[in-house]
């Protein structure tokens, strides 16, 4: 069976071209970490690499690195600014896995898993995302 081809229409292509918005919380020249508008729980960040790949097989290594030392940072934060120590770390590949945006990202939910509600159910308030971005983005930025 072969890998999905890549879409450039894909809502993370749109936000990494501007065309759709996102509540940022870090980005460098390899990286975009913004909130889920569909969260699991409170504080659920996606880290995307700026790179076309639908899955982690087609990462080039630089780019595959580059998300996990964003991971971290975005970890980080999210342990300072919501106070929770676990927080799960979730990558999906292909539509069997449970994949439904196809560009390559990684689910950062601060979170017991027990907790954790399921995903693309409920669309957060923004005016909460927007607050949370800001928090993540100042703790990285004074880590």
């Amino acid at each position: 069976m072969s890998i999905k081809h890549y879409e450039d229409d894909n809502i993370f292509a749109k936000i990494l071209s501007g065309d759709i918005p996102c509540h940022k919380v870090y980005e460098d020249d390899k990286t975009l970490a913004f909130m889920d508008i569909m969260p699991q729980a409170k504080g659920h960040v996606l880290v995307i690499p700026k790179q076309k790949a639908v899955e982690l097989s087609q990462l080039e290594p630089e780019y595959a690195s580059a998300v996990l030392m964003t991971a971290k940072k975005v970890m980080a934060a999210q342990r300072k600014v919501f106070d929770r120590e676990g927080i799960i770390q979730m990558q999906l590949n292909g539509a069997e896995a449970g994949q439904t945006v196809f560009h390559y990202h990684v689910h950062l939910i601060p979170s017991n898993i027990h907790e954790l509600g399921k995903h693309a159910v409920v669309q957060a308030d923004m005016a909460e995302l927007a607050q949370q971005a800001e928090q993540l983005a100042a703790a990285i930025e004074h880590a």
